[in-house]
Parts: structure tokens; sequence; C-alpha cells
């Protein structure tokens, strides 16, 4: 939607930057090559529009140029690849209308205005669920944005979740932080006994008003640690944390894949702060299982469905 960063000025009408241009006396060259260098080094952010009736909300303003979303689309990417060609690192954030227009009311802007787009541009930004520019096809790009955006929004409903249940009535102890901390030492000793191989690890807790669910993909050498995203890692141990605070159904699916052999699928249910390994067939009953409509989906080629293993984590102390 727009680009924000901190260049010589701001061209208002479309939320882009532009430089200067010199009159008069001869420029001082070196202080131009100095800013040009400079601006390679601040990092901007567009906010993309990423469906159609998103993009048929902000038609409704006078100020917002476009017409077809599919043409406008075009626009963008080809606006990135102008920034990848001047060496500028630019991220894509998802433009929200509905967003937009509450930030709008909450700071008294005209959102019919390129700087309130502008604006709100930088403020999802700041939010950090954004996705690096390098390249890529844009409609490879936006599932990758989608889901980010997902992620980060379960994140923060189950860290608030956490945060509501507060203390326990009868030892004091704070029940979403021994919560998370149960769940790291699950998450912590499942890569521990997962061994070498590119895992995905997949967490599903259903709370009371919805289905959590959170990703963490992982790879391990030998007896190397594993290497992870740490946000990842944060968005599972926070989910699985849900379900051991609530003592809520749920479970944890691990695939595996290693050279010159068929992907391994393993399972655990989540029950009082533990997982138990499932059973072959109850693991792949779970993974041949649509989870939107509950329907029987056909097993992959190539799939090796087995039982959980045993993890090596304690039980947990009796908590309230």
């Amino acid at each position: 939607m727009n680009r924000t960063d901190r260049t010589d000025r701001s061209d208002r009408s479309t939320g882009t930057t532009r430089r200067t241009r010199h009159t008069g006396a001869p420029p001082n060259r070196r202080p131009r090559a100095g800013r040009r260098a400079l601006r390679r080094e601040v990092p901007g952010t567009v906010g993309v529009l990423v469906d159609p009736q998103d993009f048929a909300a902000m038609r409704t303003y006078r100020t917002f140029p476009f017409d077809d979303h599919t043409t406008y689309l075009r626009e963008v990417e080809g606006m990135l690849k102008g920034f990848e060609a001047e060496g500028l690192h630019t991220s894509l954030a998802l433009f929200d209308p509905a967003e937009f227009g509450a930030f709008c009311a909450e700071h008294r802007l005209d959102p019919d205005s390129a700087d309130a787009r502008t604006r709100f541009t930088a403020e999802i930004a700041a939010s950090g669920a954004t996705v690096p520019y390098t390249g890529q096809p844009l409609d490879r790009l936006l599932p990758l944005l989608v889901s980010r955006v997902v992620r980060r929004a379960t994140w923060e409903y189950a860290t608030v979740l956490l945060a509501d249940l507060g203390a326990c009535a009868d030892c004091g102890q704070d029940i979403g932080g021994a919560a998370f901390d149960r769940a790291s030492h699950l998450l912590l000793r499942l890569l521990e006994a997962a061994g070498a191989g590119t895992h995905h690890i997949v967490c599903s807790i259903r709370s009371t008003d919805d289905r959590l669910l959170a990703v963490l993909h992982t790879r391990q050498d030998g007896g190397r640690p594993p290497v992870l995203s740490p946000a990842e890692g944060t968005e599972l141990a926070t989910v699985l944390a849900v379900g051991v605070a609530l003592e809520a159904p749920g479970g944890v699916v691990l695939r595996t894949s290693t050279p010159d052999a068929p992907d391994r699928v393993h399972g655990w249910r989540l029950d009082r702060g533990s997982l138990l390994p499932l059973t072959a067939g109850e693991v792949f009953s779970a993974y041949c299982t649509d989870a939107g409509t509950g329907e029987p989906v056909g097993p992959e080629p190539g799939v090796d469905y087995r039982a959980g293993f045993d993890i090596g984590a304690e039980e947990p102390r009796p908590h309230h």
C-alpha cells in the first residue's frame, strides 16, 4: 500500500519517497553520495491489500488511486522490484481496511489521505508481522505474509489467555507462567528426542472459543543443538501452554525428513501437562483427517505413520 522510510523527502500524494533535486550552486558530491549510501541502510515497509474484498473497501476513498486489484498487485510488485534494484531493504505488511479505519478514528486522521495510509503502514510495521521482499514472485510471498499475520494473532491471543489466568488462589503461583515453563520443557525434550533430521512440528489446542494452531520448523545435525526460529519456538510453546494451563484437549504431531528415507510422522496427545504417545493407528487417523471438516483425506505416499515415542519429560508437579 505504502512504503515508509526516512529519506530526503516524502511524496505525500503516493506514500512513496523521492530525493530532492538540487538547483543553483553545484552540489557537494560527497554528502550526496553519503546520503545515497545511508538510504540503502534504512528499511522500508509496504502495506499490501491481499484479497479483493479488502481492495474493494479501500476503493471507497477518493484518494486511493487504483480501480482493479490485479493491476494494483502488478504495480506493487513493480515497485518492490524497483526498491530492490536500488539496494533498499523492503518488507511487506498486511493492510487491513477495518484496522485502518479504527486507527484513523483513534488518532483523528482523515482516512481519505495518503498521509493517513502511510502512518498506518508505519504502525503495522512496528508489530513485526511482516515478511521481507528478496525478489520472490508476489503470488508466492503473499501466502507467507498471511500465514505470518495469523501466527502473530494466534500468539497474541494465547498470550492474553495465559495472562488472564492470574495467580493460583491456594499457592499464589502464576498459572500462565508456570504453564509456559512446562510447555517449554516439553518442547525442549521433544526436540532433543527427535534426533537428526529436518523436523516439522504442529501443536493444536482446542480452547474454549477456538482451535489454536502453531507450527515450528527445525533442523538438527548429529549431536548439535537444533536450528530453529526463536519466534516460532515461542509461539508454539505459548499455544502448548494454553493447553497445559486449561487442561484443554490437544496434541502435537512431528514430521521428520531425512535423506534417502520416507518421512516419519509421530504424534502425542496432551494430558494434564504431559505429552502421551499416540499409537500408529491414532497418528494415521489424526494426520489423515481434515482439521476443518473432519472428513478423511488420503494418506501421502512415501510417509511412514508411527507411534509417538517417550520424550523423557518427567511428570509435572501437582498444580491448580
